[in-house]
């Protein structure tokens, strides 16, 4: 995890000493005025995790069985001991492809035997209940795979996590299940890289730093975007938001960029009264 997502020591102090909710996440919007988040707690505050004492990049969830903040974490699989993430998402679906082309090559040089000892062609040897078991076990083991496989095919298809699929991200316009998706082949390429002679191999090619992923919003014109619709979204949450209520631009690609974003919209309501 990169050092400036932590709390400095005169921030971390004043944080543990600091009992008020709202000016916690004061001290929080200052230090993550300065990194590259976009995404927000269910409760539309920073993401801030007390055990690790970090701001949470996007996508990072802490694990307690590991106990440490995981970047883009996936899930926490009992198979491998150990926590699915970015540094290894490749290598999971990897492990989840070899396993169902193993699985399948045993079940189709076993089935055979297996239909020769269905049809009582198969020789009384004590081999006859190994094969038996063999194929059954094989089969049970490629289906199960295949369709966790497949499972995750579709959350890359989408560029989505286990866990964001369970629970969308929450934006500064409201939850998004899509708001990290670039599109099919661009969201493939995010994790298995752009060299295609690397992707069936156990090397790491994903794209990024894990710490911060591009969005949707990012490059949209905001003329494009329905202003109105987030006006009446940030109106019905009341006007406390901690965020700022017009889309994020290609300069502006932070969740809190700079308070020049609230004066802005300050100086447009005046405005407005004022014409009435």
């Amino acid at each position: 995890m990169e050092k400036t997502f932590y709390l400095s020591s005169s921030d971390k102090e004043r944080y543990e000493k600091e009992f008020n909710q709202e000016r916690q996440q004061e001290i929080l919007r200052r230090t993550a005025r300065d990194l590259p988040i976009s995404t927000l707690s269910a409760a539309r505050t920073i993401r801030y995790c007390e055990r690790c004492q970090l701001i949470k990049p996007d996508r990072a969830h802490h694990c307690s069985a590991c106990d440490i903040c995981v970047l883009k974490m996936d899930h926490h699989c009992p198979w491998v001991n150990n926590c699915v993430g970015f540094s290894n998402y490749k290598f999971f679906l990897l492990f989840l492809l070899y396993s169902l082309l193993y699985c399948l090559f045993v079940a189709t040089t076993v089935l055979q035997c297996f239909i020769k000892f269905w049809t009582n062609e198969l020789s009384a040897t004590r081999a006859k209940f190994h094969v038996l078991f063999l194929f059954f076990v094989s089969t049970m083991f490629f289906i199960s795979v295949l369709s966790l496989f497949s499972y995750h095919c579709w959350l890359v298809g989408k560029n989505r996590t286990t866990i964001e699929s369970f629970r969308a991200p929450t934006f500064s316009y409201g939850p998004d299940g899509n708001g990290f998706s670039l599109g099919c082949s661009k969201n493939w390429r995010q994790v298995f890289g752009d060299e295609k002679k690397y992707w069936l191999l156990p090397i790491f090619s994903s794209l990024g730093d894990g710490c911060s992923f591009p969005t949707r919003l990012v490059g949209m014109d905001p003329e494009q975007a329905s202003v109105s619709n987030q006006n009446e979204y940030a109106r019905s949450i009341g006007s406390n938001q901690p965020f700022p209520v017009k889309p994020l631009s290609e300069s502006k690609n932070r969740l809190l960029d700079s308070e020049s974003q609230w004066l802005e919209n300050g100086s447009e309501e005046s405005t407005v009264r004022s014409g009435l």
